[in-house]
């Protein structure tokens, strides 16, 4: 079933000779080298442009996530919303579930209409929610707020993981996809020391430091919404839905970008595919790839995205609340413990990401995965018993989430690389969606609850979870997971518009 493409080292370019057919055309067939040139090319200021662009977007939900978690405190201090811990995890889990909703809404859009376009609707709707967030008056408000946002950046997820595989070359797949989601760190960074500052009583009230944190996320969005300029529309999704014209120009620019000119190969220097035009891929079609087709696949991806989700979103959610109610850290000290915990978690994928693409995807997701889950368990135990502080504490997390990190970002890279361009999309949706929907919405408001308890034990009981699913996804990752690396994507997963 595979479509293997040989590699080379050249530009790509559109067969001068393939019929244009009119956009939206579903009977019309084009023989084109896009996929072969693409993979081709050198990496340029243009990729290095591309990783820029959408490494920034995860930047604002780092800055996103670490404030809700950082400013958990100064919630439950203001005087006009006094949060329990409960209304916290709530709250976070209104943002998990509008992620959700808003992948899947904005995934089945962007393999519709393109993934360009929702670059900007969807960065539009995280500014504006975000914005509103700093103007809450109660629960019901700063939920709906959160929820909002939460969909901006869920539909994020999915054009832009889907943009990262269709732009950069095979060679250099795996380790971009992992530090452009591992920049989520530079975020958190940034919000630990937005609130540092904005939340210390000597510079600023209680009530207004949580408000400029969140205000202070939507004015970085205004930065990003121009950078989406540098981004063109994905040419593969271009040639499949009858615009080869445009696919052709795109590609042209890019090689301009990278080699200074576009070379004119002789027709038979590049391998080529026949597509067939299609306006969009019905439903039943993409149930049919995903259940059917693909069915191995997707028990991988699911796998992955649950118990990275559970994993990530029921710890770093509640990081501040740890801290504060067993460690006696007061809540505006608290992003000094970010710092080296983001540290750990940018350091990851940067240092790691090179080997997803070198001793491959398997091996490495085996590892990730089964480090992060033991040694959860492990700093658990200790945290149980009594013996860390909240320095010994915080370096724990540093070390795991250094595994845990690239673990996570694989998992957005093996449900983006292992399925057809038609359905790339809305399957990261989907699955990111069940993913996070089983693993992140339940996290927060569980460990809320646990540590509401006041009991060291039953924290260490989710965080025993947490592991065993982290380790559950290791085996499954190495059992079923493809290998990958360094081949294209129309060879990992030949599209559904192929013709033989």
């Amino acid at each position: 079933m595979d479509l293997q493409l040989t590699q080379r080292n050249s530009p790509l370019h559109l067969d001068a000779s393939s019929p244009a057919p009119a956009s939206g055309s579903g009977d019309r067939v084009i023989e084109t080298d896009i996929p072969a040139r693409l993979d081709g090319l050198p990496w340029s200021g243009f990729h290095t442009r591309v990783v820029l662009a959408l490494g920034i977007t995860w930047i604002l939900d780092g800055l996103e996530v670490t404030l809700a978690g950082t400013l958990s405190g100064a919630l439950k201090e203001s005087p006009a919303l006094r949060f329990s811990n409960f209304d916290v995890g709530l709250a976070n889990s209104a943002y998990i579930a509008g992620a959700v909703i808003g992948a899947i809404g904005f995934g089945w859009l962007t393999d519709r209409i393109g993934r360009r376009k929702l670059f900007f609707i969807t960065l539009a709707v995280y500014l504006t929610a975000t914005a509103a967030t700093a103007f809450s008056w109660n629960l019901a408000s700063y939920a709906l707020f959160r929820f909002l946002t939460g969909a901006g950046i869920g539909g994020e997820y999915t054009a832009i993981n889907s943009t990262i595989q269709e732009l950069v070359p095979a060679r250099y797949r795996g380790w971009t996809d992992l530090v452009i989601n591992g920049s989520f760190w530079i975020g958190a960074a940034l919000g630990a020391v937005a609130a540092i500052v904005l939340l210390d009583p000597a510079f600023i009230g209680p009530d207004l430091g949580w408000r400029l944190a969140y205000f202070s996320g939507a004015c970085l969005g205004i930065v990003v919404f121009v950078m989406r300029f540098w981004i063109p529309e994905s040419p593969r999704w271009l040639m499949i839905h009858g615009r080869p014209d445009e696919a052709h120009a795109i590609v042209a620019d890019i090689e301009r970008s990278a080699t200074g000119s576009v070379q004119d190969k002789p027709r038979e220097a590049w391998p080529k595919i026949k597509l067939r035009m299609r306006s969009h891929t019905p439903l039943h079609e993409v149930a049919h790839t995903l259940l059917k087709l693909y069915r191995t696949r997707s028990l991988v991806g699911l796998s992955l995205m649950t118990a990275q989700a559970f994993f990530y979103n029921a710890i770093f959610f509640t990081f501040a609340l740890v801290l504060t109610d067993f460690f006696g850290i007061a809540y505006n000290q608290v992003g000094w413990y970010i710092l080296p915990f983001a540290a750990g978690n940018f350091l990851g994928p940067l240092l790691l990401g090179r080997l997803f693409d070198t001793l491959g995807r398997r091996v490495m997701i085996a590892f990730t995965y089964g480090t992060s889950g033991v040694l959860l368990a492990l700093s658990g135990y200790l945290f149980s018993i009594g013996v860390l502080s909240a320095q010994t504490q915080t370096i724990a997390w540093m070390v795991i989430f250094f595994f845990a990190s690239p673990a996570a970002s694989a998992a957005y890279l093996t449900v983006s690389e292992t399925f057809p361009l038609e359905v790339r999309a809305l399957a990261i949706a989907l699955f990111y969606a069940i993913g996070t929907g089983v693993g992140g919405v339940a996290g927060p408001v569980l460990f809320g609850a646990l540590i509401d308890t006041g009991s060291r034990d039953s924290v260490f009981a989710g965080y025993l979870l947490g592991s065993a699913l982290m380790i559950a996804a290791a085996v499954i990752g190495w059992r079923y997971g493809i290998a990958a690396e360094r081949r294209p994507l129309e060879s990992v997963a030949r599209p559904l518009a192929f013709v033989e």
